[in-house]
């Protein structure tokens, strides 16, 4: 019991850290647009691989393991992905809270403007980034620091790092209660795509909160203080889902809907981070598309070793769990 404990608190400090730091981020590093959308791409591309070979699998499995047959837990679980792909969607459209973009000087507008925004749809550049499309006259605002709320952006971030930090304690949890021994020296593996998809995207959603505010001429302090709020949301939201995971009874079913659920949450955010590039950011595709498939590789190869861990016990015999254990039942 003491180590799963140990472990969370680790991921915990790492995030909180995480999104501190996101809160500083252009203060100590030249982050331009074309650096903004690797990393967008590259993280998308973690937490789209995280939703679909890690979450998705875990919670199918916990349902499974609960007495249900193989199709009946896939559908019940991509009922609650949907449940969390809409929730996160809905959270978007009334909170806006979910912009990536860096604070760009002139001599990047004008690159920008000459060569990398150069496609078939007319539009301004990034100093404004409203995109005027000629089929439907499609109106697209990158850039938070225009007409939006701190205030709105700080409450959906803020939802959205409970909902994360339950995700990351729900993953943990289910991996360690089916790990088949808790002296592993990969104990550390658990949960790991999960608390990789969150300590990553945290700086890009801490940094979305202090540009508004910076735009907003808000004090130093003051963006601190908010920063340091909302870096406490995911340990909050994890010690609360951990804690009261304990106490309640079928704790497999919850495990699995909160584990769904977080897949929809992270196909949603890793999608509303992706899909624009497709239309707005033709320039430098190559490398963008390199980026994403390297965020998917890595969550794959994560999964990978994973199950190694987990159900690395080649040619050995199954293990199955009592009630105490979630009463799982794995073959291998």
């Amino acid at each position: 019991m003491g180590w799963p404990v140990q472990l969370l608190t680790i991921y915990c400090v790492l995030i909180a850290l995480s999104a501190l730091f996101g809160g500083v981020l252009p203060s100590m590093l030249n982050l331009t647009h074309r650096r903004m959308q690797y990393l967008v791409s590259l993280i998308g591309g973690l937490m789209l691989g995280v939703g679909l070979f890690h979450q998705l699998p875990h919670a199918v499995a916990a349902m499974s393991g609960h007495g249900h047959s193989a199709a009946d837990a896939l559908n019940w679980c991509m009922g609650w992905l949907t449940i969390g792909l809409l929730t996160t969607f809905f959270m978007l459209r009334i909170f806006h809270f979910h912009h990536h973009e860096a604070v760009v000087s002139d001599e990047d507008k004008d690159h920008l403007c000459g060569h990398d925004h150069a496609h078939e749809h007319d539009h301004d550049c990034v100093g404004k980034h409203d995109h005027d499309h000629d089929s439907g006259g499609h109106h697209h605002s990158h850039f938070p620091a225009q007409g939006a709320s701190w205030i709105g952006i700080f409450v959906g971030l803020a939802i959205h790092s409970l909902i994360d930090g339950g995700a990351l304690a729900a993953h943990l949890t289910a991996d360690a209660m089916h790990s088949s021994d808790s002296g592993e020296s990969l104990i550390w593996l658990l949960g790991l795509g999960t608390f990789l998809g969150i300590v990553l995207h945290k700086p890009l959603d801490s940094l979305s909160i202090t540009t508004v505010m910076t735009a907003g001429g808000w004090s130093t302090r003051s963006k601190q203080m908010v920063n340091i709020g909302y870096a406490m949301m995911c340990p909050l939201g994890a010690a609360v889902f951990y804690m009261g995971i304990k106490s309640l009874p079928y704790q497999d079913i919850l495990l699995a809907a909160a584990l769904a659920f977080s897949s929809g949450v992270f196909l949603c955010i890793s999608l509303s981070d992706l899909l624009p590039e497709v239309q707005f950011h033709s320039h430098d595709r190559l490398r963008l598309s390199l980026a994403l498939l390297t965020g998917v590789l890595l969550a794959w190869l994560i999964g990978f070793a994973e199950h190694g861990h987990m159900h690395g016990h080649q040619g050995g015999a199954p293990h199955s769990h009592d009630a105490t254990d979630t009463r799982h039942s794995h073959k291998h």
